[in-house]
């Protein structure tokens, strides 16, 4: 790894932990439990729907209110725009959730989101390649930009295995009796700003060996096309350009020292090893 390339992966990690929970944001409680960081300014809209300034000066939300239709009223009011999908609300990654509620609002709470990477590797010439996916440019975040052959969020009720065979039908066409191979490797957090707000991250990763003859095949219209890379080849897009969503950049580091190609026993490897554990909580 030359002094460029660290730079660059570094700048990666620092560009997905941009937040500054203890300074700029509130925190939320709901269900007894803190469960979000909220700006100072939409914290005041919060207010005309029922979320009250507790004795402790925590800013609540009521008994009588649930986080689902506290969602459901900020669409309405069209302040945030649906996305027509729950997931669980968590107030910590090892918790069990406390209620549901629609995933285009979580930024703007500051609930941590869920999501499932796969690397979808291939041994080819005595070569490790790497399935990488174009997104649709009709994706709301980050379209025609590169990605993993699955990725995505972690709908209400899923685990992220359940959640991982899901994605992998419905946007590469991965069969259930492939997917069950995939084997689950590491989690990667982080907490960033973004123009949807703060995103409080959990990236379960999975790898999988496919076979040298698969081809996926785009179902849902989230990725437009596939093509196999050399992971080398792989490495240096992520070190020269820009062309990866923001978080997919964070997987393929935690990939590159898994499998070698950063090596493992730097110093600097071992600063992107920790920045690849960002933190959820102040």
């Amino acid at each position: 790894m030359q002094p460029s390339e660290f730079k660059t992966l570094l700048s990666y990690i620092h560009q997905c932990n941009t937040a500054q929970l203890h300074k700029d944001f509130l925190p939320f409680r709901a269900c007894n439990q803190i469960v979000g960081w909220v700006r100072p300014d939409f914290m005041k809209s919060l207010y005309h729907y029922g979320v009250y300034k507790a004795d402790d000066h925590i800013d609540t939300l009521p008994d009588t209110l649930t986080l689902q239709i506290l969602g459901e009223k900020l669409i309405q009011d069209k302040i945030i725009q649906t996305m027509d999908e729950l997931f669980d609300v968590y107030p910590s990654p090892h918790a069990k959730p406390i209620g549901q509620i629609d995933r285009a609002v979580l930024p703007s709470l500051g609930i941590i989101g869920t999501g499932v990477h796969l690397n979808g590797l291939v041994k080819k010439d005595n070569e490790t390649h790497l399935w990488i996916a174009k997104r649709s440019p009709h994706k709301r975040l980050d379209p025609n930009k590169l990605d993993h052959i699955v990725a995505g969020g972690i709908p209400a009720g899923y685990t992220h295995k359940t959640a991982l065979a899901k994605e992998a039908e419905e946007e590469a066409n991965i069969p259930a009796e492939l997917i069950s191979k995939a084997e689950y490797t590491s989690v990667v957090t982080y907490s960033m700003l973004r123009p949807e707000g703060l995103r409080r991250d959990v990236l379960y990763c999975y790898d999988i060996w496919l076979p040298e003859e698969f081809q996926p095949t785009p179902i849902d219209g989230e990725a437009i096309g596939f093509e196999l890379m050399k992971i080398t080849d792989v490495y240096q897009r992520v070190c020269e350009t820009n062309a990866f969503k923001f978080n997919i950049n964070l997987v393929l580091i935690d990939l590159f020292l898994r499998l070698g190609i950063i090596s493992s026993k730097s110093a600097n490897a071992q600063m992107l090893k920790v920045g690849l554990k960002g933190k959820l909580f102040p």
